[in-house]
């Protein structure tokens, strides 16, 4: 398959002969002139100015030799070129022509190919052309894309005919390993995954994957996503999964969920998405403290998702210039059954990044934040649903974890926020000082990050720089009342906070991070460390 980022294959208008200069055919001409002559093929010319002229017969199209020819091509083009460097040249698409699609159906290409209608010039049209070879390109089912661009109806002048062709993929099943960030897990994760391309011929693309994440989730699952489906603007995606979660380690509860999430509408900006999954809590451990055994057991999940996202930034492993915004909300409780989950979520991320301009240095800026609060009656002394906190930590890179509030550099993975005493047992082997972390209801994280090379020519080259960070972050609750007891004072004054230098290697499918991290602030019961970390992020 071609690649996405180079130019399309686009073949420049062609010429067709002037119906002036064609006449029709004298057939009784022709006729005597085969019975004295004997051989019809026989041509022949005087000299070079004469070539491309017949003689003897003044009736027959006047064949031009392949110099001749390629001249006057190159001449046509030439003016043509003039006249698009001088100003627009007028001229719109009489018809889109689709050839080499034995199995692909003619709408699924054509619906990538409107944006040829709305044009008005040549610089237009070639424009429009790259657009609708880079889309296609995108679909995965093709080989190569090859456009031509030919001219119109002699009988109307001003016009010109796309014509696409396209060679459809040789091996439709596929294989590959690497880091992905899952809507339904929430998460970065490595996973394998089998895909089949254009199995029906409506570009629709089947997957199956195996995924294990960085914060000890494992996911099977398997989807489909179809291009254009039933004549929908925007692409369909479904998927089905079974999803597992221990957190025995940190709040004492596992987590298995199976269920399907529908894409319903994406675009570059917006993304909606319904999601459905039967959902249990389970302590295999028995020693989950009070809040926690509230939360065991079985419950539905139905919700509605919308995500608005722009990301101007030049990299998303090592951003130098550009800034980003993501706006996520998500409502559950879509259903009438008793057991669906009741809560509203709200989170938002914005990043700005500042180049210094020596040593390919930037400063990159960040602030996120999130709130969730269930909603119904006596919304306001119900707990949220645990699932759906915000927990800040983990092995992964704020820089690269856009979307929300998350991770803070030193800290471990559900590494702070409100806790709670695990519940006491008869055993010699129990830390009696455990606690289970509850998460929160309001979390709010900054960041501030410089990147800049190292004076060594080979760590250039591969990429390789160092960072200087810092970050602060706090999770608090507000449900259940609690809210009466936050103030901003309070909040401003349980900020946790840390700084650190560290060596920054990316891959093409994680970057990892080896850093020296020192605590400024840290409560009581969390679990963080001033030491050497290394984490691995995946682009968000």
């Amino acid at each position: 398959m071609s690649n996405p980022d180079s130019l399309p294959d686009v073949t420049p208008l062609k010429s067709k002969p002037d119906p002036e200069h064609q006449k029709p055919l004298n057939t009784d001409d022709i006729d005597e002139e085969e019975e004295e002559d004997g051989d019809e093929n026989d041509v022949e010319y005087d000299d070079e100015e004469a070539k491309g002229e017949v003689f003897g017969e003044p009736n027959r199209l006047k064949p031009q030799s392949r110099e001749a020819q390629f001249r006057s091509e190159k001449l046509k083009m030439d003016s043509l070129l003039q006249r698009m460097q001088s100003g627009p040249v007028s001229v719109r698409v009489h018809d889109v022509i689709i050839k080499g699609n034995t199995k692909t159906k003619d709408h699924v290409i054509e619906a990538e190919t409107e944006v040829l209608n709305n044009v008005g010039s040549m610089q237009e049209l070639l424009k429009a052309s790259q657009i609708v070879n880079l889309r296609l390109q995108a679909l995965e089912i093709f080989d190569s894309v090859k456009i031509t661009l030919d001219s119109g109806p002699p009988e109307l002048p001003g016009t010109a005919n796309v014509i696409i062709e396209v060679v459809e993929t040789a091996s439709p099943l596929s294989g590959q390993i690497g880091a992905y960030t899952k809507a339904e897990a929430r998460s970065s994760t490595v996973e394998g995954s089998l895909k089949y391309k254009n199995f029906f011929g409506y570009g629709d693309l089947w997957d199956g994957s195996l995924a294990y994440g960085y914060d000890h989730s494992a996911e099977l699952s398997a989807g489909v996503f179809l291009p254009r489906f039933k004549g929908l603007v925007a692409p369909v995606t479904a998927r089905a999964y079974l999803l597992s979660q221990d957190w025995l380690k940190f709040s004492s509860y596992k987590e298995r969920s199976m269920g399907l999430s529908l894409g319903l509408f994406s675009t570059p900006y917006h993304d909606l998405a319904y999601n459905l999954a039967w959902r249990t809590l389970t302590d295999p451990s028995q020693m989950s403290s009070r809040s926690i055994r509230r939360q065991l057991g079985h419950n539905l999940l139905s919700s509605l998702k919308y995500t608005f996202k722009f990301d101007r930034r030049n990299s998303t492993m090592r951003p130098t210039r550009g800034y980003a915004f993501v706006s996520t909300t998500q409502i559950g409780g879509l259903t009438p059954d008793s057991r669906s989950l009741r809560f509203l979520r709200q989170e938002f991320d914005l990043r700005y990044v500042v180049p210094l301009g020596f040593y390919h240095a930037a400063l990159n800026f960040g602030v996120s934040g999130g709130v969730v609060f269930p909603w119904g009656n006596g919304f306001s002394s119900r707990p949220s649903s645990l699932p759906e906190r915000f927990f800040l930590g983990g092995n992964i890179s704020p820089v690269c974890a856009l979307g929300g509030p998350t991770a803070l550099w030193g800290f471990k993975t559900r590494g702070l926020g409100p806790t709670e005493p695990k519940r006491q047992v008869n055993n010699e082997n129990a830390d009696p000082s455990g606690v289970d972390f509850l998460g929160g209801d309001l979390a709010v994280t900054a960041l501030a990050d410089l990147s800049f090379d190292l004076p060594f020519r080979w760590f250039r080259e591969k990429g390789i720089h160092a960072h200087v960070f810092a970050c602060a972050g706090n999770v608090a609750k507000l449900t259940e009342n609690e809210y009466r007891n936050i103030s901003v004072q309070k909040f401003v004054e349980s900020l946790r906070s840390s700084v650190g230098v560290g060596l920054v290697v990316p891959t093409s499918l994680f970057r990892m991070e080896l850093n020296y991290c020192y605590i400024l602030k840290k409560l009581d019961h969390d679990r963080a460390k001033t030491g050497v970390w290394l984490t691995f992020s995946a682009a968000s």
